[in-house]
Formats: structure tokens, sequence, C-alpha cells
């Protein structure tokens, strides 16, 4: 399952969203990236696990930034590779977003902005969502991330970054886990409390399609008509150890509890409106059929 980490404030974004990725490291994942903002977008994405990103990010000198958003992926369109990893930008680099679940109709997207000239470079939905955002956008974050939401149809969790606002993060969220960390001086998203517990204990837990805009000196939150809303700040009581394992007291229950969303997010990538897509899936359609009937013959050999 992939993670996400934001960060916008005083200090430097880079440790903490390298190291709130390092939190959601559990979830499994197969590459990672993170953009910040220096003199414009700056992306650094890696195949492969977190160290190398480290390793990568060390050597890069535009990593200064006190803006910034990460990723850990976990195939779902497109192959593992560089490309494909997030965070994924728009063609004219102003846009940067992170993106949990899947974007069900990126195709008939996808093909609307290839008529209008966008070009695209990976094989994902995400970037999908970065080009309509850069399609749509009229200048304002709020009100073009209403329209982005009026588009997009599936589950999601998103952050988004723009050049012409590099005092602003907005995030977003529709059916995928996305909560808000409150500081002082900065502020916070991260799919899962663990990426966030060393810098904060408070919260705001998004519902679906509630927009949050975070500055560094504070948080607005918004319902998709664009109306300010007030929301009740959630503070977390667990230690560090108990917030890994999501406040259960083993992990083995927290496995437990976790396995119909588990099984929901293997399931969800695979159908959309058109029906059921197994491409992936190195099976023959005789061979999934014939899954129940190996199994059996597999038990009753022993």
């Amino acid at each position: 399952m992939c993670g996400i980490v934001g960060y916008i404030g005083e200090n430097q974004a880079v440790p903490v969203l390298l190291n709130g990725l390092s939190k959601l490291e559990y979830r499994g994942y197969d590459s990672a990236g993170i953009s910040v903002y220096h003199d414009g977008i700056h992306t650094i994405k890696v195949k492969g696990k977190l160290a190398g990103l480290r390793e990568k990010v060390e050597k890069d000198d535009k990593k200064s930034s006190h803006i910034g958003i990460g990723h850990t992926r976990w195939a779902t369109h497109g192959v593992p590779n560089e490309i494909n990893s997030h965070p994924h930008n728009s063609q004219n680099g102003k846009i940067s977003v992170v993106h949990n679940g899947i974007i069900e109709n990126y195709l008939e997207l996808k093909n609307m902005l290839i008529e209008k000239g966008y070009t695209f470079k990976s094989e994902t939905d995400t970037e999908v969502v970065a080009q309509l955002f850069e399609d749509l956008y009229d200048g304002d974050m709020v009100s073009t991330t209403r329209k982005l939401l009026e588009k997009i149809r599936g589950a999601y969790a998103l952050g988004i970054m723009c050049t012409d606002h590099p005092d602003t993060l907005v995030a977003v969220r529709k059916d995928c886990p996305l909560l808000i960390g409150l500081g002082k001086g900065e502020n916070y998203i991260a799919s899962d409390i663990p990426a966030l517990l060393e810098y904060t204990r408070d919260y705001y837990l998004l519902e679906t399609n509630e927009i949050a805009v975070l500055k560094n000196d504070g948080v607005k939150l918004y319902d998709i008509n664009g109306k300010e809303i007030k929301k009740e700040v959630y503070h977390v009581t667990w230690d560090i150890a108990a917030a890994e394992k999501g406040g259960y007291d083993y992990f083995m229950m927290k496995e437990i509890m976790e396995q119909p969303e588990a099984l929901k997010k293997t399931i969800q990538p695979r159908v959309t409106e058109s029906g059921i897509h197994l491409e992936d899936v190195s099976l023959t359609e005789e061979e999934i059929k014939n899954c129940r009937r190996q199994q059996y013959e597999s038990f009753r050999s022993f």
C-alpha cells in the first residue's frame, strides 16, 4: 500500500519527508520519491527502497526547501520504475501531486488531455491528476481542487503543490485515509499517524471531499462547495510503538482488523466501470478458472 507525507513550515522539509516515509515502510512499496519547492518544483524519485532515495537526495544541491510532498508507491498502474513512481508533475512543471488510491476514469481523462495537446511520461493514473489540475488551474488552489473533484471518479487521497503558491500545500481525500498534522509554525499531511507522531499529536481527520489548505501558520478546511468548515482536533495519546500498531495491543490484531481494507485495496484497482481488468496478472483465463480445483488437488496430494 502507498504512503503519503507532506510538510510546510519554518524548518527544512526533506528530513521530515524522509523520516515520515520511513515510518510507513511497513505498508510495503516498490519505489519512492519527493517533490520540494526550490525556485520551482524539484522532484527526486527512485525505484526501490528509501535508502536509495536518501542517497540520491544527499547528492542533490536543490534539496533546501520549506515545503514538500513525499510518497512510497506500490505499483498498480504501470510497472515499478522511476518514471511511474510519485510524485508526478504537470507538463508545465507548475503542479506536483502525490496520490493514494485509484482514478477510475483516468483513461477517459487522459485521452481528453492528449487531444488538447498534453503529453504523458508515465503509465499511471496519478499523472492524469497532475495534468488535469494544470488544465483546470484558475490561479486559486481551492477553486481548482473543487473543479478537479468534479472531474475525477474513484477512491483517492491527494497532496498537491503549485509553484504559483510556494507557501501553500493542498490535501483532499475520498475513501482513502488522509490526515492533517498540526504544529507550531509548521503543518503536515500523512496517510497514517505513525508518519507524524514524532512531530505532533494533534490532527484533523479529513472526511470525504474535505479540502485542507496548509500554510506554515495555520490550516483552513473547506467542503466541496468551497465553504470553510471547522473540525475538532483529534489528540493522539498513544506512544509511538502503539501508534505503529494502529492503537491495537498486538501487530497480529492490527493485521486481522486491517484485512477487509487490505482486500478492498487489492481488488479495487482491477475493477473499473468497463469491467474487471487482469492484464498485469500472469495467469491465463483457464488457470484462473481452475485455481480452486488446483488448490484442492494440491491438498489431496499430501
